[in-house]
Parts: C-alpha cells; structure tokens; sequence
C-alpha cells in the first residue's frame, strides 16, 4: 500500500520519503519528481532532510546528452592531474560500482545558484530541457545556453541498467519516477538526524505520519520494479 501511496504522491508534486536497504547505507532521502521543485521543497529539504540535495538523469539521457559520469571526466584527465586517478572511487563501503556523482550545474540567470530560488530554478529549467520535445543536437545546445558549470546543483546519472547493477537511491527514486509516469528525473536529499547522523529509520517513519508524508523501503520498489517486466 505504501508504494502505491508514493506514486501517487510522486504524481501529485508531493515529497516521498525512500529507505533504502539496512544492508547498504541504511538512509533514507526525500525525494521528488525534478519538475515539481520549487523554492519551499528545496528549504523543506535543505531544513528537514540536510544532507545533499542532488538530481537524478536516467543513464540513456546522459549519454545521448553527453553528462558525464564525473569519475570518467577526472579519470580522463588524471594524464595531467595525476591525483584525480589516485583518488578514484573504488572503494565505496556500500557499493561495488562506481560513484554516480555527475556534473554540477546552475542556471545562468541565476545570481549565486545557492538560494532556495536559485536551486529551484536551475533544477525544473535542467528537467524541462532534457524532457524537452527537441533533437539531442538541440537539447544539447540548450544545456549548454542555459547552464554553468561547476555550480550548486549536483547531478546523478542513473546506472545503465536501473537497479540491477546499482540500487542505490539514484535508481530507486528514478525508477518511482518512471512508474509513476512522470518525467524520471527525481531530486533528492539525504535526511540526517541531530546526532550528526542518518536520520533513524523509525524517527523518519514518526516525521512521515506527523507531516503526511509516505514513507516507502526500497525493497518494496525493487520488488514492483521487477513485476513491471
């Protein structure tokens, strides 16, 4: 019941809390669907969640579109910056794929791109563009017309299989996009509790019933992901 209740949430423009896995990081992100984010979710998260508020891109897009995957842009690189090879990503605790950290971005009319409203904006201007009707060559020249980069907004490029190689809120929450036919961009944030870290799984499940929010684990999406085939 509390997947169905998330999509229909996600369809809504409402936040979702996800949890993924007690074996892997053991947190659980508010998230919603990229289009709906306006300058109150971004304080909603940045004051309620704290952790990073990132944006998913579904792997297919970020090819099709040229983003990267950062790791590939430093490995690339490391001919001239040896370091960034040595500070390869090899060794996430609760991963065996490679991080799915992307480029940064904000907006160009924004002014800092850290406000509520600067984020806010770049993020639903970047969803609109990749979503939008045009060619990739179009698309393309777009991104690049509208947005900087580094900025203030983090990107996350889906693994290219989602949640079969990685399952890692970057897929779970694109894939709650994608079954709730939204365009499957999801923002994200991780929620940290006042000891400094994750916010306990049972503290969230009390926030979610004190502020109307549907709390769902990932193991439930993962098990209607796969029924979906």
């Amino acid at each position: 019941m509390s997947l169905k209740n998330a999509v229909e949430d996600i369809r809504n423009g409402k936040l979702v809390l996800v949890y993924d896995f007690d074996d892997r990081e053991r947190e659980t992100d508010m998230t919603i669907a990229s289009r709906f984010v306006t300058p109150d979710i971004i304080r909603t998260m940045r004051k309620d969640a704290g952790g990073l508020i990132c944006t998913t891109t579904p792997y297919g897009i970020a090819k099709e579109l040229g983003l990267p995957f950062m790791s590939d842009v430093f490995f690339d690189d490391s001919a001239r910056y040896p370091l960034l090879r040595a500070m390869a990503p090899t060794d996430i605790p609760y991963d065996n794929t490679r991080s799915s950290f992307g480029l940064t971005i904000n907006l160009r009319s924004t002014y800092t791109g850290i406000t509520d409203r600067d984020r806010a904006m770049t993020i639903t201007e970047y969803a609109n563009t990749i979503f939008s009707d045009g060619t990739n060559e179009e698309k393309i020249a777009a991104l690049g017309n509208k947005f900087r980069a580094p900025g203030h907004v983090h990107l996350l490029n889906t693994s290219e299989k989602i949640l079969e190689n990685r399952k890692g809120h970057t897929e779970l929450t694109t894939a709650l996009m994608i079954m709730a036919g939204v365009p499957p961009s999801a923002t994200i944030c991780e929620m940290m509790g006042d000891d400094g870290n994750a916010m306990n799984k049972d503290d969230v499940r009390k926030y979610a019933l004190k502020n109307g929010y549907t709390f769902v684990e990932g193991g439930e999406i993962i098990d209607s992901w796969k029924g979906r085939k």
